[in-house]
């Protein structure tokens, strides 16, 4: 079994996904299961509406949007790939797709009853939903067999909305019991499984999701538990990239990299893969391949159990970076009682620590701008401690650095924090 994971740009038009039925062509005997994310940017779409659904009543601004307008955006969106996939309007998949979108007619008809981020999590998923169903009937159409299914029913998580943890015991259990009740599947092969990146479900039958760009952790969560041959994540570039082509001219791609370094460059923020996705593949020792959907035929990179180093520096940009230092107020020590406290206040509030420092009276973090949890952070701290922070920065980490590297990226920039170790610098600048 290989699992293959497309990212909503390879899905994101018509012709993305008539090209996804090409590439499942060039594996017509081979049992695959397909992990695929909302179309193009409909998940940015669909947070608008949340927050345009969450924020509506008394709260509403003059530039608040209305969230009927928004959905109907998103509709029509839908509608158009489908209008050019099925020139028919009589197919079923029509239907299907209506109904998807009739129960977010009826969520926000109603105010919300539970917090932003359980709102968030059962108004953002149906981006999945919609784009599994459109793809499946098309390869279905076009003579791929193709089977749809709900990836709510075997990744089961906790209640932790937006970033939830899997309950891997019993996603275990449950993936074992659906592969093995397709048995004609299983066993005769060249049909194609298709289910959501992304998502899953609770024991209460709520959704939630696995962090944003999450499709990558549920191709290795489906990869672990179903002891998948091989994971391949299809991008838009040729694999594995020293540096996003964005803040670079010229780029190298990487053949091979271990899963160690895979691990550090993920876990630093580089977008090509999500941090949680490589561990469990390293536990089973199952290859991760990254290949472009515009280049098939070309190889990519390969994640393996290679010990070798990398062979170039690698660089990963953050924007938009809030650098915030916290000391005591009567300007004593940071000792370990009040870092426990800092980091429980952190894990309450869902903010992750990029980077940080600590020294004797103060410690200072680096964290993405979320304008709605930092203000809360802040507030929560100003309570025991004195904080001051810093706005509008940027966060750069360089694996296999050297000095000429970091005066490359750091020319007419003010560095205001660095954190070093022996393979990795991370270096917070004011631009």
């Amino acid at each position: 079994m290989k699992v293959f994971k497309f990212g909503g740009a390879s899905v994101k038009d018509a012709k993305a996904v008539k090209n996804v039925a090409t590439i499942l062509k060039q594996y017509p005997n081979e049992n695959i299961i397909v992990v695929i994310s909302a179309m193009g940017k409909v998940t940015n779409a669909l947070e608008r509406l949340t927050d345009a659904y969450f924020y509506s009543s008394e709260s509403k601004t003059e530039n608040q949007e209305d969230a009927v307008d928004v959905l109907n955006e998103i509709k029509k969106y839908h509608f158009d790939i489908i209008e050019q996939l099925f020139p028919d309007k009589n197919h079923p998949i029509y239907n299907e797709i209506n109904n998807s979108f009739v129960e977010l007619d009826w969520a926000i008809e109603d105010k919300p009853t539970h917090s932003y981020d359980h709102e968030y999590d059962q108004i953002v998923s149906i981006g999945e939903i919609v784009s599994t169903k459109i793809v499946s009937a098309y390869l279905n159409e076009t003579g791929i067999k193709s089977k749809w299914l709900d990836v709510r029913d075997f990744i089961q998580t906790d209640n932790t909305f937006r970033e939830a943890e899997v309950d891997w015991d019993l996603t275990q259990k449950l993936v074992d019991k659906h592969l093995s009740s397709l048995s004609n599947w299983r066993g005769a092969g060249g049909e194609v499984l298709i289910t959501q990146g992304f998502i899953g479900g609770t024991s209460e039958n709520f959704t939630t999701t696995l962090g944003r760009e999450g499709s990558d952790y549920t191709a290795a969560i489906i990869a672990y538990t179903g002891n998948a041959e091989s994971v391949t994540i299809w991008k838009d570039v040729a694999g594995v990239l020293n540096a996003d082509p964005k803040w670079f001219d010229e780029t190298i791609k990487i053949d091979q990299l271990s899963y160690q370094d895979a691990i550090e460059l993920a876990y630093y923020g580089a977008t090509v893969i999500h941090p949680k996705t490589i561990k469990p593949l390293q536990n089973k020792k199952i290859p991760l391949h990254v290949r472009s959907f515009l280049n098939p035929e070309e190889k990519g990179t390969v994640i393996n159990e290679t010990q070798s180093a990398l062979p170039v520096p690698c660089f990963i940009f953050k924007i938009d970076q809030v650098l915030i230092s916290i000391s005591a107020k009567d300007f004593s020590f940071i000792v370990e009682e009040n870092l426990s406290s800092i980091f429980k206040l952190f894990s309450e509030k869902q903010i992750k620590i990029n980077t940080m420092q600590n020294s004797a009276i103060s410690f200072s973090v680096c964290i993405d701008n979320d304008p709605r949890k930092i203000t809360d952070l802040i507030n929560a701290l100003q309570k025991e401690y004195r904080v001051l922070y810093n706005e509008h920065l940027e966060l750069i980490t360089i694996r296999y650095y050297n000095q000429p590297t970091i005066d490359r990226v750091t020319l007419k920039k003010k560095i205001l924090l660095e954190v070093k170790s022996r393979y990795t610098v991370q270096l917070v600048v004011k631009p």
